[in-house]
């Protein structure tokens, strides 16, 4: 399973919220590019990055810090928050990204969602960001009527690879992930799915191994110090 630290950008720092709340923010960095060198040493081998400002406006305002990023690191990231165009898409991919989630426009543009995927395949990941079993939008600001399962179906039959399944009310919590969600999830489809929001221990980690998941992401505990992600590689890497 691969473990994908990430680096939440805000007013171009790394930040993280709690369950997305953009009023529960805590600075960890005012430098991204210094946390993702950190995380790159310490052994990670792909970085999540996710603008919270184009979380909510649409607009690509970390581009230039996510450039950054990808320029002073040699291991590939993957990029969140705000693709809702084509154009996103491609100024993306100019500056070397690996992999692009679309999060709002899987449900709000099927059009887009459709030429996004014939267009760059297994480039593009869906973002699911489910409450209370429903989908998430707008930077997690709207609750949608449609199903998180409903949405996995749809996305397989449209052949989406990879779906990135937050459940926004275990976000920051350090409660340990939704693992009854996200077994139905990895049950319905054949699609890689990545675990993220309360994973919080080994413990966490071990038993999203078990449930054969593809990977998972950290957040919050690897910035107040309850994992380590260098001894979690170190781990993963005894165990291969």
């Amino acid at each position: 399973m691969i473990l994908f630290p990430a680096i939440d950008i805000r007013n171009g720092k790394c930040v993280r919220l709690t369950q997305g709340d953009y009023k529960q923010e805590q600075i960890y960095n005012d430098s991204p590019v210094e946390v993702a060198l950190q995380w790159e040493n310490e052994g990670a081998e792909f970085i999540h990055v996710v603008d919270l400002d184009g979380a909510k406006t649409g607009e690509m305002t970390n581009l230039t810090t996510i450039e950054k990023i990808v320029n002073s690191v040699q291991i590939p990231v993957q990029v969140g928050g705000g693709i809702r165009s084509m154009q996103s898409l491609k100024n993306y991919q100019s500056i070397g990204i690996a992999r692009m989630i679309i999060g709002t426009a899987a449900i709000d543009n099927k059009d887009f969602l459709r030429e996004a995927v014939a267009a760059y395949g297994d480039k593009i990941a869906i973002s699911i960001d489910a409450r209370n079993g429903k989908v998430a939008t707008n930077g997690w600001l709207q609750t949608s009527e449609v199903l998180a399962v409903d949405l996995v179906k749809e996305l397989d039959l449209l052949g989406v690879k990879t779906i990135i399944y937050t459940d926004i009310l275990k976000d920051g919590m350090l409660a340990g992930p939704n693992f009854e969600e996200l077994e139905i999830i990895n049950e319905l489809t054949k699609q890689d799915i990545v675990a993220s929001g309360g994973i919080s221990s080994t413990v966490d980690i071990r038993k999203l191994e078990q449930m054969d998941l593809y990977g998972g992401i950290l957040g919050k505990a690897l910035y107040n110090g309850s994992l380590s992600l260098a001894e979690l590689i170190k781990g993963e890497n005894d165990a291969r």
